[in-house]
């Protein structure tokens, strides 16, 4: 996307955030994503690995989106459900991969929260989504 559709904010002098921004700018179509676990079109999960299910649940994401005619680039905010902290730190590394394997270096606004469960017993992680399509695409 152009500077003048998506505009990362960073305040002077705050230090770069890492694996995300701290606010973003965005002219456009706005596309709104249901929170998606990391299960497949059957209901199946990879396995107990969160990183997995991080993976499979971005990927439920850019399913979502691309029928919008979107793309991980156009994803302004993104807002994390995980079941346990614990988890989520001992696999960062691999939930890292697993993120830029999906979404590349494109890294929107985003929180973390950790919740006590989600709707289904063997989700670990729940993904919501927004995004701006330039009025141009």
């Amino acid at each position: 996307m152009t500077t003048d559709v998506l505009e990362v904010l960073q305040p002077q002098g705050w230090r770069r955030p890492s694996g995300y921004s701290n606010g973003i700018a965005a002219t456009g179509r706005q596309v709104f994503v249901a929170g998606q676990i990391g299960w497949d079109a059957q209901g199946r999960f990879p396995g107990p690995s969160m990183a997995a299910q991080v993976q499979r649940a971005l990927e439920n994401v850019c399913a979502v989106l691309a029928v919008a005619g979107a793309t991980p680039a156009h994803v302004v905010r993104l807002t994390w459900y995980v079941t346990s902290r614990d988890d989520y730190y001992a696999e960062l590394k691999e939930i890292g991969a697993a993120y830029r394997a999906v979404m590349g270096k494109h890294f929107p606004v985003m929180s973390v929260v950790q919740v006590v469960a989600l709707m289904e017993a063997e989700a670990k992680v729940e993904i919501e989504a927004t995004a701006v399509i330039p009025e141009s695409a």
